[in-house]
């Protein structure tokens, strides 16, 4: 496979546009005709479609999680090992006596405000909820209906019943 059909492939992966895709990978062809005829040839040839079918498992893969990540991710939140960041604001107070105009000494007091960012284990309403649906998955919660009273049975027909 040449590195012109490996562009066309990575610029067909963008949009599915096969003629903007051969116009990018030989731009030494001008007219869209050629390359809408080129780039639909290109898809047919079987070095290129493996190609795209393998970049496309890989995008597949690298960006959909599978059943192991989503249920290790529910257990570190149900055991609280996930963070959360936040940011509280931390306020000082630096109080003084100065003199006023007269002589007199006044309390004077400055106020410092400084943000901080602060890491806290998952919240717990997190954590419930992924205990409960990780207890769903393993089917720990089900619901029983028990019914108790009692329903008529009634029997119809021209066949006599027997005592």
């Amino acid at each position: 496979m040449t590195e012109k059909q490996k562009r066309f492939c990575e610029e067909y992966l963008i949009d599915c546009n096969a003629t903007r895709a051969y116009l990018a990978a030989y731009p030494s062809v001008k007219k869209e005709s050629t390359a809408a005829q080129a780039g639909s040839r290109l898809l047919r040839n079987v070095k290129v479609q493996e190609y795209i079918n393998n970049m496309l498992e890989k995008i597949r893969s690298d960006k959909i999680a599978d059943i192991t990540e989503i249920m290790e991710y529910l257990t570190a939140v149900m055991r609280r090992e996930k963070k959360e960041y936040i940011v509280v604001t931390l306020t000082e107070e630096i109080s003084n006596y100065v003199p006023d105009e007269r002589g007199i000494p006044r309390k004077q007091t400055i106020k410092k405000e400084t943000p901080q960012v602060v890491e806290i284990p998952a919240k717990l309403s997190d954590a419930n909820k992924a205990a409960e649906l990780l207890g769903k998955r393993f089917g720990i919660f089900k619901d029983n209906v028990n019914i108790d009273g009692t329903i008529p049975v009634v029997v119809t027909g021209e066949d006599e019943l027997e005592e």
